[in-house]
């Protein structure tokens, strides 16, 4: 039974949301990956192909050591598993400014950086979902739109600095900076005290209660065909987005915005980081399902309206921001949705195996964009096979149901992790 804590005895609950800021606009600096990719192919004689190799390791080794961090955060508190997750993330940067070969890069800005990125994502966002219960989607949103936002922030000006330091530097730059952000947001991030119960609004008369999921063992949740179905759906649904954040800046060269190839960066994190905040405040008023089933729809439709439309500048930038929307509500809304049907307690390895399917996504849709570039000359195929991933996305979303659930005082939430 949750405790609720007298007024003057409740604690703070935005060094939570500091925190988590810090680590992911760290992390999230990763999108930008395609900024460093003409330099690297250009310097090493590399192509499109091997390039796109890392944000899929990145991806896949990100969802695989979500699901360890998960696992070792039970023990050892979201504090050390941030601080492990900024250290390794550092780390694979400043080693990545050092490399010469194609394997080096996979072992640096693949393999270590995605480490890094699996152990700092789950922290801000089982903090953030304990300390926040009755805004579980709004809070999700706005710690994962940080995520996306800090490519925006960092990319353009990676890319302007390759030009004038070189790529190497920015790496180590950005390393030594990164460092910085991970430990000081790593410090801010704990779980509440046992008991913990989110303060009801000025204008409660009374008692409130709310309808939430009973917490799922993970092992429990591998038993339902609603996890299947939801897996599946998130793997096919995020594909057009991974697609077009591993070949953006190629693909807007490609497109004739050569002058502003570098601005796609920022268009597209603003888009993604938008689609988790406001459609996940969304989400929390009019539902996950129904959220996450229309912005599945739109990216099956606007995916490729941009490609068809990429010669247009203003209708480029445009369909991009929306491409990256669709593409951001699905990582917001599918992490509060899982902690709405299988509960908070479990979360952190609940989300961790749902977010496998992300990792996935992360192998099917670079490796999408860069295979049909090479065998064709051209990205038509890749955008409109997305779209079709998409539809089948669609399909799976319609015959998903909600779980029924059970009532709780507002805001009680148990703090044990799986």
């Amino acid at each position: 039974m949750a405790v609720s804590f007298p007024a003057q005895m409740r604690l703070p609950r935005w060094h939570a949301l500091v925190g988590g800021g810090l680590v992911n606009v760290a992390l999230g600096t990763y999108y930008a990956w395609s900024v460093f990719v003409p330099a690297l192919e250009r310097d090493f004689g590399w192509n499109r192909a091997q390039t796109s190799w890392v944000p899929t390791i990145d991806m896949v080794t990100l969802s695989l050591s979500f699901v360890t961090a998960g696992f070792l955060q039970r023990r050892i508190g979201p504090r050390a598993v941030a601080t492990i997750g900024g250290l390794v993330y550092s780390l694979g940067l400043l080693l990545a400014s050092f490399i010469h070969t194609l394997p080096e890069l996979y072992l640096t800005w693949g393999l270590m950086v995605g480490v890094g990125l699996g152990f700092g994502y789950l922290p801000p966002i089982t903090v953030g979902s304990k300390w926040f219960p009755d805004h579980r989607g709004l809070v999700n949103g706005l710690a994962i739109g940080i995520f996306a936002a800090g490519s925006g922030i960092f990319g353009p000006i990676a890319g302007h600095l390759i030009g004038r330091v070189g790529w190497r530097e920015v790496f180590q730059g950005l390393a030594a900076l990164f460092f910085v952000f991970t430990m000081v947001g790593s410090y801010l991030l704990k779980d509440p005290p046992e008991g913990y119960t989110a303060p009801a609004p000025r204008s409660s008369s009374g008692p409130r209660r709310t309808l939430v999921s009973p917490d799922m063992r993970t092992s429990d949740m591998l038993r339902s065909a609603r996890f299947y179905a939801l897996w599946i759906a998130y793997a096919l649904g995020t594909a057009a987005g991974t697609m077009v954040i591993s070949q953006l800046v190629p693909f807007a060269r490609l497109s004739g915005h050569t002058e502003t190839a570098t601005l796609a960066v920022t268009i597209g994190a603003v888009g993604s980081a938008s689609g988790r905040f406001f459609s996940g405040w969304l989400s929390d008023h009019l539902g996950r399902l129904p959220t996450v089933r229309v912005m599945v729809i739109l990216s099956m439709i606007i995916t490729p309206s941009l490609y068809l439309l990429r010669e247009n500048e203003g209708l480029f930038f445009g369909l991009l921001l929306l491409v990256y929307y669709c593409y951001g509500t699905q990582l917001s809304v599918y992490t509060a949705l899982a902690g709405d049907f299988w509960g908070t307690r479990y979360l952190a390895t609940n989300y961790g195996v749902m977010l496998c399917a992300w990792g996935f996504a992360g192998v099917m849709g670079p490796q999408l964009g860069s295979r049909v570039y090479v065998a064709t000359g051209s990205y038509q195929y890749a955008f409109f096979g997305a779209a079709m991933l998409a539809l089948t996305a669609v399909i799976i979303l319609s015959l998903v149901r909600a779980p029924k659930k059970i009532e709780l005082p507002l805001g009680a939430v148990t703090t044990a992790t799986a």
